[in-house]
């Protein structure tokens, strides 16, 4: 099997190819990115100035990871977003429709979904209402897609995981991670939240079943079996270092009070803070074990968890 992956230099990228290769089928990888890196299981190369050489009678699945990722600090320009996330999605739709792949895979993001889930669980039937810059440019990325006219012979798979991590992740897991590192209390302890989570294996589990087996097409949300909260993030994070959290108990409303009171000078604890620091993101994999005929998938949560923390150090 030939398969094109672009953004393939990327964590999700250069994870996937590697797990690809060692799995027990021959296959075939060309890298479609913005330029090489050294030491990539790939097999062939082009930039993006380059999809005119490529091969496209010979392709027979397409990976669409490029895009602009989320930028938590908000400095981003929407419109950078959009030419990107839909400009390029368009170019590589426009190259699978007159290509003989039977299989295109776009990784899109809960985010195209929904920003915050409060009090429920997130499913593929939620309507999806984005807030961000992101998460529009996204959902405008699957809409395009599913707007194609496409011979029967072509399958689409809309994916929309929800924060994936790994070995080699750079993602906020990493902020974490520091303040343990540094010895300095977690002070939220008192907040009881869950949050869903993909690891680079189940994730990479995922993807190899939807190339081999004649799975339905359609849209699929993509997290671990189990949630975890951040209090057990900070207790994971440091068994990871050998050592015991510090997790400290303080009253939800003098926190709340602490926040606000950030909000009018700029302080490190705000009110957004607090709000992304606790809340809730649970997210339904329901669909995909289902349509995979699965009860759960190869890694638990706190398995794929302590892989990634143990390689921050």
């Amino acid at each position: 099997m030939n398969i094109l992956i672009t953004g393939a230099f990327g964590f999700v990228g250069t994870n996937l190819s590697e797990a690809i290769k060692r799995a027990d089928w021959k296959s075939t990888l060309i890298a479609i990115d913005v330029q090489e890196t050294k030491n990539y299981a790939y097999d062939e190369y082009y930039s993006w100035e380059e999809l005119a050489k490529v091969d496209w009678t010979k392709i027979d699945a397409i990976i669409h990871l490029a895009g602009k990722a989320h930028d938590t600090k908000n400095n981003a320009d929407e419109k950078v977003y959009f030419s990107i996330n839909v400009g390029l999605t368009k170019k590589i739709v426009g190259h699978f429709k007159e290509s003989n792949a039977s299989k295109f895979i776009f990784f899109s993001s809960v985010k195209a979904v929904a920003d915050t889930v409060d009090g429920e669980i997130l499913t593929e039937e939620y309507l999806p209402n984005p807030k961000t810059a992101y998460g529009k440019s996204k959902l405008e990325a699957e809409k395009y897609i599913l707007n194609q006219q496409l011979p029967e012979n072509k399958k689409v798979y809309i994916l929309r995981p929800c924060m994936i991590h790994g070995p080699g992740n750079k993602g906020n897991l990493n902020l974490l991670y520091k303040l343990v590192q540094k010895g300095i209390p977690w002070p939220l302890g008192s907040f009881e939240n869950e949050r869903s989570f993909t690891s680079i294996n189940n994730l990479s589990f995922i993807i190899e079943r939807l190339l081999q087996d004649n799975v339905e097409q359609g849209i699929y949300q993509v997290a671990d079996d189990q949630t975890l909260s951040t209090n057990k993030l900070i207790q994971l994070i440091a068994e990871a270092r050998g050592g015991k959290p510090t997790i400290l108990h303080f009253n939800k409303n003098m926190l709340s009070s602490v926040a606000r009171f950030g909000d009018l000078l700029h302080l490190p604890l705000n009110s957004e803070r607090l709000k992304k620091l606790t809340e809730s993101y649970v997210v339904s994999n329901d669909k995909i074990k289902k349509t995979l005929k699965i009860n759960t998938l190869p890694e638990t949560a706190t398995e794929g968890m302590k892989k990634t923390l143990t390689s921050f150090s």
